[in-house]
């Protein structure tokens, strides 16, 4: 029973630290234009160690913090992340989360679909955006700076929540054919 209580706590302390860490110090590094993004990093974790629906609530809860933090549009970061916490926890559960590779596999990809849809969802606000400072100059070193993050930064997610690669009551879901 504790430890049902405690792993909420857990991953909300987690977010609250990423975005933070996010907002003050990881927004303003650019290294070739590039910035990594840490609060996906920690999703990607929690998404990977405790599943889909873990992931979209801490994808949402990271989101409002961000958006909050930053004084910007209140819930596009919120739908982004949800939605990526909700995939990275789908691909968690169908592909089995004791594979090396799928932390790089999540990252990579959570990290071009949110570039991508941060630009739709902006567009479609109205703000101004440029498509090529988003997805050509800013893209790539964003992937690589996030693919070189994504070990320790999972590693120090696994440690904090001290949970095992499968959680008591979750099972890995068998594909059929």
């Amino acid at each position: 029973m504790t430890r049902l209580l405690l792993e909420p706590v857990k991953v909300g302390a987690l977010i609250f630290v990423a975005a933070i860490l996010q907002v003050t110090i990881f927004s303003s590094v650019d290294i070739l234009g590039g910035t990594p993004d840490v609060v996906l990093l920690t999703l990607m974790a929690i998404a990977l160690l405790r599943g889909s629906i873990f992931g979209a609530a801490a994808g949402f809860a990271a989101g409002l913090l961000v958006d909050t933090a930053n004084l910007e549009t209140l819930g596009v970061t919120s739908l982004l992340l949800t939605i990526a916490g909700y995939w990275i926890g789908r691909y968690g559960e169908t592909t089995g989360r004791d594979r090396g590779h799928a932390p790089f596999v999540s990252v990579a990809v959570a990290t071009i679909l949110v570039q991508f849809g941060a630009l739709f969802l902006h567009y479609m606000l109205g703000d101004p955006v440029s498509a090529r400072v988003a997805l050509l100059d800013a893209l790539f070193p964003k992937v690589a700076l996030n693919l070189l993050l994504t070990l320790p930064v999972y590693a120090l997610v696994r440690r904090v929540l001290a949970w095992a690669t499968e959680p008591e009551g979750a099972t890995e879901v068998q594909l059929l054919g």
